[in-house]
């Protein structure tokens, strides 16, 4: 992809701008303009109606920024390398890191080389942001204050992208800057909530209707996507989730399919070790019996400092493997990912206009999809699960979970293993598929696939007790409707504390005094269910986190005592006193419900908004993925706060059932605007914690019914 993109680079002289500036561009956003008409419903949701599918996307973007202007610009500001612009020179790495894997002019190149139904959406793309920017003239950008079509090739990442983040900065540093290697040490924060998500997939035989169902639910942070609804006269009707910012319904269901996304374990990067020869200016490395050259560009990045913007020149080197992302020793070390943001923005945007299974995979043999394995459901009753999708094939005689010898050639990827060398599942006998970011060999009861058939690198993933939960609940499934479907998915049981609490009672007994006896006879008797009015869900989520910090995390692993140092009794009753002590002194007393402290709050629609112990807020009775909970809701204290605060977990859910019409009910957390003033700022907030979905209005007649605004985009109130 490097090479051609350098080719592109060296034959095109000339790039065009469709859209260069305002004044040029606007008679073309007013005639698209016209042809977009936005329906907002009773919840603010954009219906978003276009000839073209060009003309839905420019209504897409104009909507996405009409709701939260500032999340769609940070992404942007952020993947295109120009963070430093805004945060100051502590983000220059990660400027950087965006242009060792590709830079503005390589994006140019890429949006070149695009298909022209491609092109059109990110020329529609560009277009609709900058209209918003033309008809909104009180808005300020902070950094980007024209959008450019080749834009959205940086924006592949964090939905189908190489998962760029988890290139350390730090190392980068160390090398560009310092010629050093740095230590990287993947520590786990074990009081973050999870990220990722749920995906649960009913066949026909265990719904009501006779008809396929499928869970949408991701474990996002809160605000991450709106929900949206895109229909165009060439075929486009997607509705779901879609990253700020970005084209394509990322999470979503169509008439006919539907698709939830679960991050992935699955190897898909690997680290080279390159044997470095220099000779004077020329630097070049072994690879078998050669010397190539590594290629050395450079880029000049800009930062703030104070009100003044400041340049700074990189050199930075590339080799067949991919950019020198750091050094192990005296080791130079390139960081091979997945990145060729065309066919990945390619399978993105095909993905939502697709009837069936066989369609959908010849889709995921398109194979950008790095970071998500997918759960699957569509209207001729099939469900599916493809665990992972970009692959590399690698000669099992080396271990690629460590570094391996970039300058020995049987190192080299091999390929990509199809979706039929992948792991997959279709229509298993048990009626249902589940993952939950946990193992692929427990997705489908007995009718899963089997950890020896298939390479190490392709399924590392552990399992975790929202998987446990997940099999648990639907091992019980019998007929399924929307309503009991949706129940099922925020069963409250809690199955960590299956081994937590039992091991606190035979550590403590009675317990030393009076006040700790209380705590113990409540304990004894808790079923493992969170509820708003609990205290034993408070007792035991407190007790958990001091039990994390003092001796493992639970997050990943399903037997906590198989893998970790077994506590004693003596320090088991430490945490416990401890954990009254904090209660006691935090709240007043142990004896708090649940609702008291965990809580929903949104008072600004600022990106980092604070919470306030004194303010508003809406009781929830959800809790952590951590301990195994379905409904995940992750909640902590912020500076002043006592009380815990929602910031990740459940998001954007849906819950769809497929037929003759396509049938689903959705929540957002709060809100579809960013905007403290709107009606649709926090108007799903109590929904949110209730579980009270919204009915989807999919088909135009809903949707004139539940429209409580309509028009085009520039058009003045």
């Amino acid at each position: 992809m490097l090479k051609r993109f350098a080719f592109l680079i060296c034959t095109i002289t000339f790039f065009s701008c469709e859209n260069k500036n305002s004044t040029d561009g606007l008679s073309r956003w007013e005639a698209q303009a016209a042809r977009v008409e936005i329906l907002r419903d009773d919840f603010g949701v954009p219906h978003i109606y276009g000839k073209s599918d060009a003309d839905a996307v420019f209504g897409l973007l104009y909507a996405q920024c009409e709701d939260d202007f500032r999340r769609v610009e940070r992404n942007y500001i952020w993947a295109i390398g120009r963070l430093a612009e805004l945060e100051g020179e502590e983000a220059l790495y990660s400027d950087l890191r965006a242009n060792l894997y590709m830079t503005e002019a390589e994006a140019k190149a890429a949006y070149e080389f695009a298909p022209d139904w491609l092109k059109s959406l990110c020329v529609a793309f560009a277009d609709g942001v900058n209209y918003y920017l033309h008809t909104h003239p009180e808005v300020n950008p902070q950094v980007i204050t024209h959008y450019e079509p080749w834009m959205p090739m940086f924006f592949s990442e964090g939905s189908i992208g190489g998962d760029i983040e988890s290139i350390s900065t730090e190392r980068l540093k160390a090398f560009y800057e310092g010629d050093t290697a740095l230590a990287f040490l993947e520590t786990e924060d074990i009081f973050t909530e999870p990220q990722g998500s749920n995906g649960i997939a009913i066949a026909p035989a265990l719904s009501e209707s006779g008809n396929a169902m499928l869970l949408i639910n991701p474990h996002t942070s809160f605000y991450f996507r709106p929900e949206v609804h895109l229909v165009s006269e060439e075929g486009l009707n997607v509705y779901g989730a879609v990253t700020w910012g970005q084209f394509f319904v990322y999470q979503g269901f169509n008439e006919k399919t539907g698709w939830i996304h679960t991050s992935t374990f699955v190897d898909f990067k690997d680290e080279f070790e390159e044997e470095i020869v220099e000779a004077g200016d020329k630097i070049q490395y072994k690879f078998g019996n050669e010397l190539r050259d590594v290629i050395k560009q450079t880029v000049t990045l800009k930062y703030k400092e104070g009100e003044q913007v400041k340049e700074k020149d990189f050199n930075f080197y590339r080799t067949h493997h991919g950019p020198i992302t750091h050094k192990t020793g005296e080791k130079w070390v390139a960081t091979k990912i997945n990145w060729d943001p065309v066919n990945a923005l390619s399978q993105s945007y095909t993905r939502t206009k697709l009837a069936n299974y066989a369609e959908f995979k010849d889709m995921m043999n398109i194979r950008t999809n790095s970071s998500n394995n997918t759960v699957f459901a569509d209207a001729d009753g099939n469900i599916a699960y493809f665990h992972g999708n970009f692959i590399p094939k690698r000669n099992p005689e080396y271990d690629f979970s460590k570094p391996v010898d970039g300058s020995n050639p049987e190192t080299d990827w091999q390929g990509l293993h199809t979706v039929d060398e992948s792991i997959l599942i279709l229509n298993p006998g048990n009626g249902w598929i589940q993952n939950c970011n946990s193992t692929p060999f427990t997705a489908a009861a007995e009718f899963s696939p089997k950890r020896e058939d298939y390479p190490a690198y392709m399924a590392p993933d552990a399992e975790n007790f929202r998987a446990v939960h997940a099999v648990k609940v639907l091992k019980e499934v019998e007929k399924l409707n929307l309503d009991t479907f949706l129940e099922l998915a925020y069963d409250p049981y809690l199955p960590a504390f299956e081994y937590l609490i039992p091991e606190l009672l035979a550590a403590v007994g009675g317990g030393k005094n009076g006040e700790q006896s209380q705590v113990l006879e409540l304990m004894k008797a808790w079923d493992y269910r969170t509820s708003k009015e609990s205290v034993a869900m408070s007792v035991a989520h407190f007790y958990g986190e001091n039990y994390q910090r003092a001796f493992r995390s639970m997050g990943r692993f399903v037997n906590p005592m198989s893998v970790a140092k077994i506590p004693t009794s003596a320090e088991i009753q430490e945490i416990f006193e401890k954990t009254i002590a904090q209660m006691n002194g935090d709240f007043g007393t142990w004896n708090t419900p649940w609702s008291e402290i965990n809580r929903f709050q949104r008072l600004s629609g600022e990106i980092g908004a604070d919470f306030d112990d004194d303010k508003s807020y809406v009781p929830i009775g959800l809790a952590s993925g951590n301990w195994g909970a379905l409904a995940a809701y992750g909640a902590q204290t912020y500076e002043g706060s006592k009380r815990l605060y929602g910031y990740r977990g459940n998001s954007f859910v849906a819950v769809v059932e497929f037929g003759d019409r396509v049938k689903a009910k959705t929540i957002l957390a709060g809100g579809q605007s960013a905007d403290p003033t709107s009606p649709h700022f926090f108007d799903q907030a109590q929904r949110y914690a209730d579980a009270e979905f919204k009915n989807v209005a999919f088909y135009r007649d809903d949707v004139e019914k539940r429209s409580t605004k309509r028009y085009s985009p520039g058009e003045k109130e």
